[in-house]
């Protein structure tokens, strides 16, 4: 599994399977086991998703080794403690810590929960911290406060959302970008464009959507509950575009090479 490198020294996995929309119980377990088969490494789930419980059972079932495994959640901002809403999170995974604990979105400012994250991380609740939504300017906030700078900042990007100045800001605090909702839940994969590079390739679009984001360098996190189709996004390292199909799908951006979050 291909990794990325943050800032704190860490390595994450380039492939995460996203949860969100999961509901807890079997539906969940199941996916999060198909990962854990395919060669899947990260999961990521937040407080709000409401099927942490899901994940750390689907964990412990898998046999995998916890070193093995990168787990993130994170915080939702509508709650007033970041460090005792991990101590939560721990007991639904029935885990000693996560690996990423992110705040979900800026509410309420882009700082105001940092303080609350940097003593969740110096409880041991996490081995890293970071953020989720933010854009150049809230993240420009927090590395001005912080006493340890973000390493993650998760947005939704794809190449219909190709938020370049938001990756070119990442590039700059060394910041590394996750991508979620990098097939647009779905509605990317009908595009005739995409097609027609997955054509070119011998790839499915879902493929060539994800092995776009992995190119741009981001961290990528497709959502599904088929088998299948967990597989498949799994096959993602074993080929690369052209400069010519990347600068194909560069240009499906749809936001203006926004620095915005959403």
């Amino acid at each position: 599994m291909e990794t990325r490198r943050l800032t704190d020294g860490r390595e994450i996995p380039a492939l995460a399977l996203g949860v969100w929309q999961i509901p807890n119980g079997r539906e969940c377990v199941n996916a999060v086991r198909w990962a854990l088969d395919a060669g899947y490494r990260h999961i990521d789930t937040a407080q709000l998703y409401g099927n942490e419980e899901s994940v750390g059972s689907a964990v412990r079932q898998s046999g995998v080794p916890r070193e093995e495994l990168f787990i993130t959640t994170k915080f939702a901002p509508s709650r007033p403690d970041p460090a005792a809403e991990a101590e939560g999170s721990l007991r639904r995974l029935g885990l000693d810590y996560v690996d990423l604990y992110l705040v979900h979105w800026p509410q309420r400012g882009a700082i105001w929960a940092w303080p609350g994250m940097e003593k969740a991380l110096q409880l041991g609740y996490t081995r890293s911290i970071g953020v989720s939504n933010y854009g150049v300017g809230e993240m420009d906030e927090v590395m001005r406060i912080a006493e340890v700078p973000p390493v993650v900042n998760q947005v939704q990007f794809s190449p219909f959302e190709y938020r370049r100045a938001l990756l070119d800001a990442a590039i700059r605090h060394d910041i590394v970008v996750e991508a979620y909702s990098p097939l647009g839940t779905g509605r990317h994969l009908a595009d005739r464009r995409v097609s027609e590079v997955a054509s070119r390739v011998d790839r499915s679009s879902a493929q060539v959507l994800l092995r776009w984001c992995l190119q741009r360098d981001t961290v990528v996190l497709p959502k599904s509950t088929h088998r299948d189709r967990i597989e498949e996004n799994a096959r993602i390292f074993d080929f690369e575009l052209s400069d010519d199909e990347l600068a194909d799908l560069d240009s499906l951006d749809r936001t203006g090479g926004t620095g915005e979050a959403g």
